[in-house]
C-alpha cells in the first residue's frame, strides 16, 4: 500500500502549521488545525490561507472526508465551517470539548447553545479508531494545555500532536487556560514519547529561538526524549510541573485567544448576524 503524502501549510502570522494527509491509491483526504486569516485592528476575516488548502485539495483530485481539530485553539481562528462550506466533509474534534465549550460559553455570556453544542460532526473519544479513506486513525487524548487536547496517530505516516509538544529546543505548551494541567500535560507527553523511538511527531506551531531561523513541523520520538529543553528523558514529572507552572505565570495571554475561543468551540462558525445584519465577537472586560 503507497504510504500517505503529506502536504504541510504554515501560516506566518500565527505560526501555525495546517496539514492535508491523503494516499496516492485513495481521493478520500483529512484537513488538520486549520486557519481562518483574522486581523485584529479591524476586525475582518479573510481566506487567504484556507483557500490555497482548497486549490490543493481541487488540484489533487482529491474528496475532503475529515476537517480535524486537535483543540480549541487560543491563538488562531479555525476556518473549518469555512472549508466545509466549500468542500464539504466532518468537522471533528475530541469529545471532551463539551467541558471547554460549558467553560467558554460561562465566560462569554454566550446565548447560542444549541448551535454550540451541535457545532461538530463528530466527537471522537479517547483510542476511538477511524479512517481517512483506507489510512487508519486512532485517537489519543492527550489533555494538560486543555482539557480536550487530542492527537491524530495516522498509521504508516505518525502523530499530529497539536499544542502538546513543540520542537526540542522550543519545548511545550503552557498550562495555565481555564481546564489545563500540567500534571495531566507530563502524562499526555510521557504517553507520546512512550511510542517507538523513529514515530514521526507533527507539530501545530513553531516559535523557533534565537537559535535557529527555519521552521520546523516534525521532528521523532527519540529526538524529543534526547533533546527537548523541558521534557526530555531524566526530567521528573515534578521537575517539569514546577517548570511549567513558574514559566506559565510570565506568560501574557495569546494575541488573538478572546476572539479565537468564541469561534473555535462552535468548529469555526462566526456569530450569528444580529438584527443589523452584522456579526460581533464578545470581549469579557476583567475577566482574564
Amino acid at each position: 500500500m503507497p504510504n500517505p503524502n503529506l502536504k504541510v501549510f504554515f501560516d506566518t502570522d500565527t505560526a501555525t502549521f495546517s496539514y492535508v494527509v491523503h494516499r496516492a491509491d485513495s481521493p478520500q483526504c483529512a484537513v488538520i488545525d486549520p486557519v481562518l486569516d483574522y486581523d485584529a485592528p479591524s476586525g475582518r476575516t479573510s481566506t487567504g490561507g484556507a483557500q490555497a488548502i482548497v486549490e490543493y485539495i481541487q488540484t489533487h483530485g482529491l474528496q475532503l472526508q475529515w476537517i480535524l481539530e486537535t483543540h480549541a485553539h487560543a491563538d488562531h481562528l479555525s476556518a473549518a465551517a469555512w472549508l466545509k462550506s466549500q468542500l464539504g466533509g466532518q468537522i471533528a474534534i475530541g469529545a471532551p470539548i463539551k467541558q471547554v465549550q460549558e467553560t467558554f460559553k460561562k465566560i462569554y455570556n454566550l446565548s447560542d447553545r444549541p448551535t454550540i453544542d451541535e457545532a461538530f460532526d463528530v466527537l471522537l473519544a479517547p483510542d476511538q479508531q477511524f479512517q481517512i479513506g483506507n489510512m487508519n486513525v486512532r485517537v489519543l487524548h492527550v489533555p494538560g494545555h486543555t482539557p480536550a487536547d487530542m492527537a491524530y496517530h495516522v498509521l504508516d505516516l505518525g502523530v499530529f500532536v497539536g499544542d502538546t509538544l513543540f520542537m526540542p529546543d522550543a519545548g511545550t505548551a503552557r498550562c495555565d487556560f481555564p481546564g489545563g494541567n500540567a500534571k495531566q500535560l507530563y502524562r499526555s507527553i510521557k504517553q507520546l514519547l512512550s511510542l517507538p523511538d523513529q514515530t514521526a511527531l507533527f507539530y501545530c506551531h513553531d516559535y523557533p529561538p534565537a537559535s535557529r531561523t527555519e521552521v520546523q513541523h516534525t521532528c521523532t520520538v527519540l529526538e524529543q526524549r534526547q533533546h527537548n529543553i523541558h521534557v526530555r528523558d531524566g526530567i521528573s514529572e515534578s521537575e517539569f510541573v514546577a517548570m511549567r507552572e513558574k514559566r506559565d505565570a510570565t506568560l501574557a495571554l495569546p494575541r488573538l485567544i478572546l476572539p479565537a475561543l468564541q469561534v473555535n468551540i462552535r468548529a469555526g462558525q462566526l456569530p450569528k448576524a444580529e438584527e443589523n445584519g452584522r456579526q460581533y465577537l464578545k470581549i469579557p472586560l476583567n475577566y482574564f
